[in-house]
């Protein structure tokens, strides 16, 4: 089961600062966006795109037209604040403005939930709890090894659980990063940078040898143009940590590393691979057979 989302929140940020020399970005953005799909209409793919509740607020057009055209609209915080470095109180606002923001944009429930930057991590156990006060049913934030903004390496578990909650009354489905491994290094390979980076062939060898795989794509992943040193202002506004010289090149290097031939990669792995989003997905899984993860609050 190959399983496809998008988190949406960049054209939203980029749409949103429409200042001066930006405008050529923000046309890119949009392109890419209207480009992808483009795509999926044409091989008839059905996407979660995680959508920030402020995008919901601020161009609900968007959301709508997303919605309207077959894809699940998933929550991806208020305003893509990393988990981790929110307080309990703080996380627990922002998730329930989020999901009423975009429940009174699509008229519907939403069920799904992918923090920024996969920031649910061991610290942070607490966020599940909040996750199904709020309604949500399915998360997919867990990335099981370490990376810079976020992972769990220790949460164990690459495939599709069930997550008991610490309050002891429920559970929320999980659908984990799924990892490549190559001996005792183990890293993820079905999107961000590390698709851009790893070839074509080891990614749907991977997939297909695997009976799980979630793939995640941002349109920045995707853009060919060379892209721009950050500010230190801009820097830490979005990944909220000093913007130091080295920590903007090095994010430099990252997001632009592979992302030259990104999207013709992707074209090719969703013309010659089925994909499905997490709502068609979670209604194909044996849930009565899945492992659980019981987590205690900190």
């Amino acid at each position: 089961m190959n399983i496809l989302t998008f988190d949406i929140e960049e054209w939203a940020i980029e749409n949103a600062r429409k200042e001066g020399p930006r405008a050529e970005r923000i046309q890119m953005y949009d392109q890419m966006l209207k480009r992808l799909i483009e795509i999926m209409e044409a091989q008839q793919l059905y996407a979660t795109c995680f959508c920030t509740g402020k995008m919901a607020e601020q161009f609900p057009e968007i959301v709508r037209m997303l919605a309207d055209k077959g894809h699940e609209i998933a929550c991806h915080s208020h305003v893509h604040t990393w988990c981790n470095k929110m307080s309990q109180t703080e996380f627990e606002e922002d998730t329930h403005a989020a999901v009423d923001a975009l429940e009174q944009c699509i008229g519907k429930k939403v069920k799904g939930y992918r923090a920024p930057a996969f920031s649910i991590t061991s610290k942070t156990p607490y966020a599940f709890d909040i996750l199904a006060k709020n309604g949500i049913e399915y998360d997919a934030s867990i990335f099981p090894a370490a990376r810079d903004f976020g992972g769990f390496p220790s949460f164990g578990h690459e495939k599709p659980v069930r997550v008991i909650l610490g309050c002891g009354g429920g559970q929320i489905k999980e659908y984990p990063i799924p990892l490549f491994h190559i001996g005792s290094w183990k890293t993820a390979y079905s999107g961000g940078g590390y698709f851009r980076l790893l070839p074509l062939f080891l990614i749907e060898q991977t997939m297909r040898r695997a009976d799980y795989s979630i793939c995640y794509f941002h349109i920045n992943d995707l853009i060919s143009a060379p892209h721009q040193l950050m500010t230190k202002e801009r820097y830490e506004e979005y990944f909220k940590e000093p913007g130091t010289l080295i920590n903007r090149y090095k994010r430099f290097i990252k997001s632009s590393i592979g992302s030259g031939d990104a999207l013709k990669k992707l074209e090719k792995l969703l013309q010659e691979n089925t994909f499905v989003n997490i709502a068609a997905a979670d209604k194909l899984i044996n849930w009565d057979d899945t492992p659980t993860v019981e987590l205690k609050n900190v």
